[in-house]
């Protein structure tokens, strides 16, 4: 029998620790806040940034927000992002992506100062996280360790294929894993025997963003399937792995929707109380504590 992993439920447990963490570090005299910027008017850009705000505010955060024309130039972009920068009141800065095509995202992602970049996508963070200094990781990424943990399921000597090597997604994951103690295989469109890559895993992560991508020949029996894959089709949202041929062939999978998806939004605000309390020197689980907060989910 194949077993749902219900991310919904892991992250309201997720969500009602940070709730409680930024309650005492309000109470300390400091109110975490995010700052979310959203340019042009993409539908599905503006329907995620709309979900995160109504998450922050629920969880007690500040909700700063910009919304910029999609005709703005670099120069006014940046200027937003370092405004927020300077400003104490935001813990955290999330540029919402994509960006209209004549914008650079790297370029200007990069101007979001470590410390407040709570979806860690820096240069500065990637670096952090590859020698492993603490920082702020990548939602995602870190979201997805997080249900692994709650579900019990260990990864310090398990195998890991992450198919997708994305830099939102695989390839941070694979660090995230790697210093966990997992053995890690990432596979991507070059990869000539894909079913050969994955059937040797214990948890096999699709994010390839191709839908359909991961059947029943790609896993062996008993694996965990993680599913990060959206897609909109007229029956409804999919994944990239084919989650009814998987039946009694997964141990266990996550849903599209309802797995990794909520646990990204939680993660999101876990690491802007964190940045908060790293500024003001307190640890989030204990604000009358005066000693540094470590970043890390």
């Amino acid at each position: 029998m194949t077993l749902t992993i219900d991310g919904t439920r892991t992250a309201r447990a997720v969500r009602a620790r940070v709730a409680a963490d930024a309650a005492r570090l309000a109470a300390a005299g400091t109110v975490p806040g995010l700052a979310t910027i959203l340019v042009g008017d993409d539908p599905a850009s503006a329907v995620y940034v709309a979900a995160k705000r109504r998450a922050v505010r629920a969880a007690g955060i500040r909700d700063l927000h910009r919304h910029l024309p999609a005709t703005a130039t670099r120069e006014e972009v940046a200027a937003v992002v370092d405004g927020f920068a300077a400003d104490p009141a935001a813990s955290g800065i999330l540029l919402q992506l994509p960006l209209p095509p004549h914008l650079s995202a790297a370029d200007l992602i990069d101007r979001i100062p470590v410390a407040k970049d709570v979806d860690g996508l820096t240069t500065g963070s990637a670096g952090r996280l590859a020698r492993g200094v603490p920082g702020l990781r990548p939602c995602t990424p870190s979201g997805i360790v997080a249900l692994l943990d709650a579900e019990g399921i260990e990864l310090a000597g398990a195998c890991v294929a992450v198919v997708g090597w994305g830099e939102l997604v695989g390839r941070p994951l694979a660090q995230l894993l790697l210093h966990r103690g997992a053995t890690v295989t990432v596979a991507h469109a070059a990869t000539a025997d894909l079913p050969a890559a994955t059937r040797a895993a214990d948890i096999v992560v699709v994010a390839a963003g191709v839908q359909g991508l991961i059947g029943p020949e790609h896993i062996t029996p008993g694996a965990t399937v993680i599913d990060v894959g959206i897609h909109r089709t007229p029956e409804g949202l999919r994944g990239d792995a084919r989650t009814a041929e998987l039946g009694g062939v997964a141990g266990r999978i996550t849903p599209v929707p309802g797995g990794v998806g909520p646990m990204t939004i939680a993660m999101l605000l876990a690491n802007t109380v964190h940045a908060a309390a790293h500024a003001a020197k307190l640890n989030p689980h204990d604000a009358a504590a005066r000693r540094p907060a470590e970043a890390t989910p």
